[in-house]
């Protein structure tokens, strides 16, 4: 039960927010305003229901260094994802036609925003970590990476393959990101710097979702396994060996820090405890 609540509380905000942007998205900077609206609601609605229902502080959304730390996520997502593009642009898969829309970047900001705040609570703030107290480290990224990616079978060009790419290279590294870190600030900016360099700055598909209209007017093309075919570059071997190495530096990182939540053996016993950075 309370786990059902935690996850309704911010699911409800994400879904009325998400509608509300896309509903707005000929005009942009109304489409960044109730972007980042929801994105500030969302984060308010997980802090009141974790502490209603865990009575704790909730130390992962800490404001102390929170912008420092979102700025690193950003940073690490938008280099991430230009060693991709850059990737595909040297096989000869990536094509750039000219300059782009930038009242559409503007609103893609908007709505990479919400994106990235309401799936990192959902998906790490809460799944993860909720599944983590009992199954330990490995097996709870293992199941929320799985359930990550499926989420992204709903998306309009998805495939099985996308699908599992997303699992790989999104739904394990911002686990492993959020085990090395034990904040959410960290990955939310990862997840909102690789979503909008992919959509907002190289104009690309993101996970399936059509084309984007973002900095610069360009197309994929090639192989699927390297250009992501209709998925996007998501859905490329780039993408997926770029996400698998982060991952093993995040869980290198939490095995270091002693991070690592072993699976609880008997009924009771008491979680690993772990400090936050």
């Amino acid at each position: 039960m309370r786990v059902l609540k935690q996850i309704l509380a911010v699911a409800a905000v994400s879904l009325v927010g998400n509608r509300a942007v896309v509903a707005v998205q000929g005009n942009p900077w109304l489409a960044l305003a109730i972007g980042m609206a929801t994105a500030v609601a969302a984060v308010l609605a997980y802090e009141w229901v974790v502490r209603r229902t865990e009575g704790r502080s909730v130390t992962e959304l800490a404001r102390d260094g929170a912008g420092a730390r979102i700025v690193r996520g950003m940073v690490i997502g938008l280099a991430l994802f230009a060693a991709v593009i850059a990737n595909i642009a040297f096989m000869g898969g990536y094509h750039v036609h000219g300059s782009g829309s930038m009242s559409g970047m503007v609103g893609l900001f908007g709505f990479m925003a919400t994106a990235a705040v309401t799936e990192e609570l959902l998906f790490r703030g809460l799944l993860f970590r909720l599944v983590e107290e009992r199954l330990g480290t490995w097996l709870s990224l293992l199941l929320s990476g799985m359930l990550f990616g499926l989420m992204h079978l709903l998306n309009p060009d998805a495939s099985l393959w996308g699908a599992t790419a997303i699992a790989i290279q999104a739904g394990f590294m911002l686990a492993a990101c959020y085990a090395a870190t034990r904040n959410l600030w960290v990955p939310i900016g990862l997840h909102f710097g690789w979503n909008f360099a992919a959509a907002g700055i190289f104009g690309v598909v993101v996970s399936g979702n059509g084309e984007s209209k973002g900095l610069l007017d360009a197309t994929t093309s090639g192989p699927t396994l390297l250009s992501g075919g209709d998925f996007g570059p998501e859905g490329s071997l780039y993408a997926v060996a770029a996400g698998l190495v982060l991952t093993a530096v995040f869980l290198w990182q939490a095995h270091r820090r002693g991070r690592i939540v072993p699976r609880r053996r008997a009924v009771g016993a008491p979680a690993a405890s772990v400090t936050v950075s």
